[in-house]
Formats: structure tokens, sequence, C-alpha cells
């Protein structure tokens, strides 16, 4: 009988990608087996065959995007359930070449043929008062081996992260989650395969004829990473979203990576052992390797009493990519100082209005924000990014900027976007919810992308000028300390004025000197009169 396969309900993705397709036409495949694998711009998942059966069409191909409801392949299904009872009643001397292949698979598999195969479903344990807590990592596939104690997936609160170890060893099955999944107690991840191990060695004549279904010695391929990676143009590199994010985070080309997994799966030791050979051979692939030295470990408890503290994960996730960003771009930093005297008294006259909106004052920074985005429209050089392969120069018809925000796990980066065409007092209310969620723990990935330029403020806490690092793939980031007044000369005495120290970074391949300082000029004309802002 022949019926279509379609793809089922995937809830609100829509227009996902086919990245692998695990049959071919004519192909017999079993119940469960995976179909194709589809990847959204947050998880990817395999969708399994519903029977088996063999293939008889195959409408899709890699790269293909699908939605709810289409076909992805017409199957011929096979019925074996007369099957066993055929074979029960034959003798067993009938049958001496298949009794012989089924021990061999199963003793191949480290167990004795009669042992049964158990399938134990994992779920997720009780977590205390955390509901709907979210997949950020699924640290395992379909057909991997898992020892006790192997992290299945890493899951991640507002207020803590925390890895879910397999309870038992053996093969998994399929999981049953995805990145950006949200799980609570009681949901299943995955479905792992363990059999009873054999309790009694085999004899030496019988392991020697075995051996070569026995040991198939696949940690020696994945060494030598002999696999072949993905030729450049042959297709989308298969890995999972959060090796994708880890390969970004450290400017590796997962097209230049051979994969270990099944079926030439990246995985994230993959990325890991290639990112360290590049650094120990010195090349540039990643962009920050440049033959420099691994620091000598060294024991400081041999000084004296000592205590260590993990990085917070915001760190751990942030530091390689400001490593990254200050050894591949030639900084330079302008400094500038803007006399924002009038401005302030502008505040002040608005504070009434602005204890309507729930603040004391309308914050500085909102009217930075705004006048930025003049400025950058003014000057769209720093505005841009530059093309991954360093050829040209990406502008940008929109103004997004980032806002720096001290979280007790460290820097976050989130986006205020279209700051153009938004008042001054929407940015401020915008502002405040965005800080808000981000001491929280509540940002979301998307709030944190797409920034064109970052302001990054220590008013609050002191400091004039500094050097802020620029966040790739912006080309230019603001460092603002804090206002102080000085006395300023007007042609006949000195006279008190509020200065605030600015200080401009940018990547001296896109920028150069004259069209940095003549954006600090600009900016510090614009917060000196306000008005200008409205020109």
């Amino acid at each position: 009988m022949a019926f279509e396969i379609r793809l089922p309900d995937l809830g609100d993705f829509k227009d996902v990608e086919i990245i692998e397709i695990h049959a071919a036409l004519g192909e017999k495949i079993e119940k469960e087996a995976a179909l194709i694998t589809i990847e959204s711009d947050k998880a990817s998942m395999e969708v399994p065959s519903p029977a088996a059966g063999t293939i008889a069409k195959l409408p899709v191909k890699v790269g293909d995007r699908i939605n709810e409801g289409d076909l992805l392949a017409l199957l011929e299904e096979t019925s074996e359930a007369a099957a066993p009872e055929k074979e029960a009643t034959q003798p067993a001397a009938s049958k001496p070449d298949q009794q012989t292949q089924t021990g061999r698979k199963k003793e191949a598999a480290g167990r004795p043929a009669d042992a049964p195969e158990k399938e134990t479903t994992v779920k997720v344990p009780d977590i205390g008062d955390f509901q709907q807590v979210e997949v950020i990592e699924v640290a395992a596939a379909s057909g991997d081996t898992v020892a006790i104690n192997d992290t299945l997936i890493t899951m991640e609160s507002d207020k803590a992260s925390m890895d879910l170890p397999s309870p038992v060893a053996g093969t998994i099955v399929r999981m049953l989650v995805a990145a950006g999944d949200k799980v609570a107690a009681g949901t299943d991840i995955a479905v792992i395969s363990t059999a009873a191990l054999a309790t009694s060695q085999p004899s030496p004549a019988a392991a020697e004829k075995e051996k070569p279904q026995t040991q198939p010695q696949p940690a020696a391929p994945r060494a030598a990473a002999t696999v072949p990676a993905a030729a450049p143009g042959s297709g989308k590199p298969h890995a999972s979203p959060a090796v994708r994010k880890i390969a970004r985070e450290f400017g590796a080309d997962l097209a230049s990576i051979a994969g270990s997994g099944p079926k030439g799966r990246i995985l994230k030791q993959d990325v890991q052992n290639h990112i360290k050979q590049r650094l120990r051979s010195g090349g540039s692939g990643l962009g920050f390797g440049y033959g420099i030295p691994e620091p000598a470990a060294i024991d400081f408890a041999a000084y004296g009493p000592v205590t260590v503290e993990k990085l917070s994960r915001i760190k751990r996730i942030s530091g390689p990519a400001l490593h990254r960003n200050w050894l591949t771009m030639p900084h330079v930093t302008q400094f500038d100082e803007a006399d924002i005297t009038e401005l302030e008294e502008f505040r002040r006259e608005h504070s009434a209005e602005a204890r309507q909106r729930g603040f004391k004052m309308l914050p500085l920074l909102a009217f930075l924000f705004k006048a930025c985005s003049v400025a950058l429209r003014t000057h769209p050089r720093l505005n841009c990014s530059l093309s991954s392969d360093g050829g040209s120069v990406i502008m940008k018809n929109y103004w997004h900027i980032g806002m720096a925000v001290d979280t007790p796990g460290g820097l976050v980066v989130p986006v205020i976007r279209d700051v153009d065409s938004k008042t001054v007092m929407q940015i401020a209310e915008e502002m405040s919810a965005t800080a808000g969620k981000a001491r929280e723990g509540k940002l979301s990935p998307e709030a944190m992308r797409g920034g064109t330029f970052t302001v990054s403020s220590l008013g609050g806490i002191g400091g004039g000028h500094f050097t802020p690092i620029v966040n790739h793939p912006e080309v230019a980031i603001l460092g603002v300390g804090r206002s102080q007044i000085k006395p300023v000369h007007d042609g006949e005495q000195f006279v008190p004025r509020l200065i605030l120290p600015l200080a401009l970074s940018y990547d001296h391949r896109v920028v150069d000197g004259a069209e940095g300082a003549r954006f600090i000029v600009h900016l510090s004309s614009l917060l000196g009169d306000i008005r200008n802002v409205l020109l």
C-alpha cells in the first residue's frame, strides 16, 4: 500500500530548510528511521518515517524550504506482520545463515544474541519551581553512544543554567527535544537503547573470528579527522544550531571542518579541535591565531591562599568574541568632549513630564542615542559593516543602536531598533524596559542582534575616557564617561560648564581618522545644542 508522508505540525516555524536527506529513491526504510533533517533559526530536528517501506517518490532536496503539510515522500508500505510467525514454523537448521548473521550483528553490538534490547525514556527531573525552562544546547544526537552522567542537554532559566546527564549508558535512539524548546519536570528528553552485557568472555578463536565486526575502532578516524569536510559550495555543513553558534563566536568556517559525528555531522569537539589546531599552527584562518604561544601554566597556590571562581556564562561566551574583535580589527580611538550645559538645563525643564512617565529625569543616554542616529545619517561610514571577504562595505539604511548593560552575570548589549524614528521619550522608555530584562536575565537572543552602532556609558559609575572594543560586525562604538563641571574660557573669562567626555573607537580598515574626527565633532555639536537634532 502506498501513502504520502507529509511534514507534521511544527508549531510557529515556517519555511524551515532541509539540511539533509537520509533516504534515496527506491531505498528501503525502517519505521521511525530518519527521513530528512530540517533546521530553523533556532533548532534542527529529524523527521522520521511513520512506517517501514520503500521510497517510491522523493520530491524534496537539500536546501528546499518547506511548511506544514508539504509532501516529503511517497512510501510503498511493506507488511511484515506475518513474517515472525512464518519463521517460527521453520526448523532452526533450515536457516543457519540468518541465525549466524543475526547472532553476529548482536554480538557486534557488544551483547549476546539472546540479550533483550531495552529502551529507556529520559525525562526532565524535578527542577524546583522552574517551569518552561529553555533548552540552550543539545549535546547528543540520534545514534550517539552515551555513558552514565554524559550530558544530554543544557537548560537555562532566568537565574541559572544546568546540564541534564544521562541516567543510563547506551545508544540514543532519538532525541525528543531541540535547542530553543521549552521543557519542564517530566518532559521526555531522549530514548536510549540499552542491553544486558555478556556475562562470559568468548573463546579466543571466536574472539579472533569476530574481531572485524566487534572492534570497529571509530576513535582513530575522529582523532585524525579523516572524514572529508564538505567541499566549498557543495551545500550547507551538517551541524546543529548550537555548534553553528560556537563556530560563529570563534569565527571558524564550518565548511573547512571535518565532522566526526554520524554521517559527517560536525560536533562541538570538532570545532574546538579545529580552533586548537589553528592556534598551535599559528594560522590566520580563524583570524586570531597569529602564532601567539600559549601562556605557561602557573600554580598560584604555591605563593599563598587562592580562591577559584568560574567565569559566568555571559563572560565565557563574550570573552572569545572580544578577544577576536581586538585582534582582528585595527582599532583607533578618537577622544573629545561635549559641552552639555544647555542640554542639562533642558532635561531639568522637562523633569515634570519625565516623572509622569516614571523617570526622575529624562536619561542623558536617550539624548545620546538620538544624537548618534542623526550623526550616523550624516556619516554613514560608521553605520556599516565590512564584508566577510574584506573586499566591500555593506552600507545599512537602518539605525539600530546597541546599549551596553551591566548585569550580575556580565556585560550584555541589547539593541534599540529604529532610533532615528523615535522620540527621546520613547527611546528612554524602551531603554528602561530593556535594561530591566537584561538584569533579570530575560533577554532573548534576537534582542541582542542586528545592531549597527554601540554606545557604552560608564557615567553612572565614574571615570573619564576609556578605549571601548568595537562590537563585530559593527565598525564603531562610542564610550561615554562621567560629566564634570570644568572651567571653560569664553573669550573674556573662565565660566563653569558641564563637560561630557567621549571616546570613539572604530575599525581603521573602514573608517579613517578624518571621518572619525568629523563624526565625533558633529556629535559634540549636536549635544551642545540639542535643537540641532531637529535640523
